[in-house]
């Protein structure tokens, strides 16, 4: 930091400290002094029980990788194995039976089912689109994607054929959601003498034009518009059909981010604190145009007695702190340590959501005077216990009541789903949300178990015995802890923002789990995802599946070996490319550019989103194979290489990128990705962001 403000014994980065005074304390009514003295005490309080969570995981990993080393070519016996997990602590008795009991829950939370977008924090055009992305036209979403079958849109104006297609899908989607009591609404004429419906209890109202219908808890809008282009060519004069997408949005400051110091966290903050005042805008040159996006405002109809019901305009928004592992130098000890980055994203953000409790804005965020946290990366419930302890800690700091600070647990490490009762009871006063986040969990398997021996392909990993379990064991557990009417049960991210078709056939396997939510990469895969809710009655399916016995440890506990595998040279070369690839294409985007998340072309050129947890797998797979000897550090390194240079052709059109093949002992970014292989074994818990922040801030000191 070059420019320091001093305080309670804390070195805070000025910027930083500037903005929480000025912008955040100030407008809440909060002294300053008072604030930092109370955060250093704060710090003195969980500084050390932070740094003693992550001793306890380093031990555990070493006490399982003993056992693995000594029983190392003996099958697996899995009462063996569990109780040595029960002696070391990694897994601990199930609580008693409770429910949950956590009060003033937003309806988009606790009442209502569909999709979820996760948006990167540092960018205000995105976290504004994600913001909005409330309500979706489905002509658009059809119309600009492979959703439907139908040929895709000619070169030139609007395609008349394709907007046919478009037009006669989503009448039929009406026709499925919102059926007229006699014929099609490709057969409605003109809505003036009203829409005789099958069931009248699903019309809500009316706007200036458009009617507002419910199905399965979500809002359709039918827009009629005589003199749209669309509209005035409809017998009915329908100009769109707006469906109510994406209900929540989870803006991000964990996986999704490179933020590596006081400036990205300032960003991170800035956009939060516009988001809780409803004040965010962002300016920007599209198609030669300058263009202003900012806030949907909430909507508003008239129902059939005459009265006036407003609806919101945007998710309902949630942010996600970063876990317990990294360190940030925005502000430091008076020892010269920095702090760590999750207890300071649990204050400042805390502090920032203070402002939409206090209406201090121009929109609302919660109705219910809540401020939802998303915690990832925790491992156990003594984990979950030391959040729980943190949130009621920065509640008192901040005046706020006890469990007005919710959180949301990201269900991704193995000691986690492991014990996802005892964790769920750790934070049962205040939680609102567990998600099984498939790519962190994978990632943590591989690590868990590095030294049991080599391990399936990546690929086959996904239908692993322990994978089915984990993500049924999920929603039946939250089910028995009461979840269902009070929180969400959420699933993981579509990653192929590109194929809506083969997200539209899949992914409504999702709530078909019991989910009522899972991710989506986009606005749009949010409005088609919707559909998916109206198809499938959520909370009827969590009654049946809460009638079903829970998946038990066994399954969950099978670790993905490749016993008996014995892999061809070519396979093995597959293996490594592909793995090398992602690798690559993520990490020289994140390292050089400071991008944490985006589309990445794989090594077939298919565009997939990335982030941290799909890296995490890679490189622990690539460091799980040479610890066993699957490869030699030799094909890893010709695989490397490689894979270089095929980044670099796919990147050639970008003009901030730089190339890594040529030269790649002075690439940066090509160090970085080489260290998360051969280095991966002793990252701490598999995490990749030691190694990203160090190289990172070495581009950034480099300018």
């Amino acid at each position: 930091m070059s420019d320091i403000t001093q305080k309670a014994g804390l070195k805070i980065d000025t910027a930083l400290h500037d903005f929480v005074v000025d912008r955040v304390l100030a407008p809440i009514g909060l002294d300053a002094d008072r604030f930092w003295n109370d955060f250093a005490a704060l710090l003195d309080r969980f500084v050390p029980r932070n740094r003693e969570l992550l001793e306890r995981r380093e031990e555990l990993q070493r006490q399982i990788d003993n056992w693995h080393i000594v029983h190392a070519g003996k099958p697996i016996n899995h009462e063996e194995y569990q109780l040595f997990l029960r002696d070391i602590g990694y897994l601990v008795e199930e609580p008693a039976t409770f429910k949950i009991t956590t009060q003033n829950v937003d309806a988009e939370i606790a009442a209502m089912a569909g999709p979820q977008l996760v948006v990167p924090s540092l960018n205000d055009r995105f976290v504004l689109n994600a913001a909005n992305a409330r309500w979706g036209s489905l002509y658009d979403a059809f119309y600009g994607t492979d959703a439907l079958d139908a040929p895709p849109a000619k070169p030139g104006g609007y395609d008349a054929e394709r907007g046919a297609a478009v037009i006669a899908a989503a009448k039929a989607f009406l026709d499925e959601a919102v059926p007229l009591e006699d014929g099609s609404w490709a057969d409605l004429g003109s809505p003036e003498n009203g829409i005789a419906i099958a069931n009248p209890g699903q019309y809500v109202g009316k706007s200036e034009k458009g009617r507002l219908f419910r199905h399965n808890g979500l809002h359709i809008e039918v827009v009629f518009d005589g003199a749209h282009p669309i509209g005035r060519d409809d017998p009915s004069g329908i100009a769109d059909v707006m469906l109510e997408s994406a209900l929540t949005t989870i803006v991000d400051m964990e996986d999704s981010v490179a933020a590596v110091d006081a400036e990205d966290k300032l960003l991170a903050y800035r956009n939060w604190l516009g988001l809780m005042r409803g004040d965010l805008a962002a300016t920007f040159d599209k198609g030669g145009k300058s263009v202003t996006r900012a806030l949907n405002a909430d909507r508003s109809y008239e129902t059939g007695d005459g009265k006036q019901i407003t609806l919101p305009g945007r998710s309902l928004l949630f942010v996600r702190n970063v876990g317990h592992l990294m360190t940030n130098p925005a502000i430091t000890l008076a020892d010269g340590s920095e702090i760590p980055e999750g207890i300071m994203d649990a204050v400042m953000t805390s502090a920032i959501g203070c402002h939409d409790l206090k209406q201090l804005g121009k929109l609302r965020n919660s109705r219910t005077g809540s401020i939802y946290i998303v915690k990832p990366k925790m491992h156990g419930p003594e984990e979950c216990g030391f959040t729980n302890d943190l949130f009621d800690a920065a509640e008192d700091m901040l005046g706020l009541e006890r469990h007005t600070v919710k959180v949301g647990v990201m269900d991704e490490e193995r000691r986690t789903s492991a014990n996802l009762a005892a964790c769920i009871y750790a934070v049962k006063d205040r939680i609102v949300f567990i998600n099984t986040g498939f790519l962190d969990r994978t990632g943590d398997e591989i690590h868990t178990s590095m030294r049991a021996g080599a391990m399936i392909r990546k690929g086959d990993i996904k239908n692993s015995d322990w994978i089915a379990a984990y993500e049924a064991r999920n929603v039946g557990i939250g089910l028995a802890c009461g979840l269902s009417g009070k929180a969400q049960i959420g699933k993981g991210m579509w990653a192929a923002p590109d194929r809506m078709a083969d997200m539209m056939e899949q992914k409504i396997g999702h709530p078909k789990t019991g989910a009522n939510t899972a991710w989506v990469p986009s606005p749009t895969a949010a409005t088609l995802h919707a559909i998916h809710y109206h198809r499938l009655d959520v909370f009827a399916r969590q009654e049946e599946v809460a009638s079903e016995p829970v998946v038990g440890l066994n399954e969950l506990l099978t670790i993905p070996l490749a016993d008996g595998h014995h892999w061809s040279e070519e396979e093995i070369t597959q293996e490594l490319d592909n793995n090398a690839q992602g690798i690559l294409g993520y990490v020289v985007r994140w390292v050089d550019q400071g991008v944490g998340c985006s589309k990445v072309p794989d090594i077939h050129d298919v565009g997939l989103m990335e982030d941290r947890a799909t890296l995490r797998i890679s490189s622990q797979h690539m460091a799980n194979w040479l610890l066993h000897g699957v490869c030699t550090a030799e094909q890893v390194d010709a695989a490397l290489l490689r894979m270089a240079a095929k980044v670099d052709a796919q990147n050639a059109g970008d003009p901030l990128y730089k190339p890594m093949a040529d030269d790649p002992d002075n690439s940066l970014a090509f160090q970085a990705a080489r260290d998360l292989v051969f280095k991966g074994v002793e990252q701490p818990s598999g995490y990749t962001e030691p190694l990203l922040h160090a190289y990172r801030l070495k581009v950034k000191a480099a300018g």
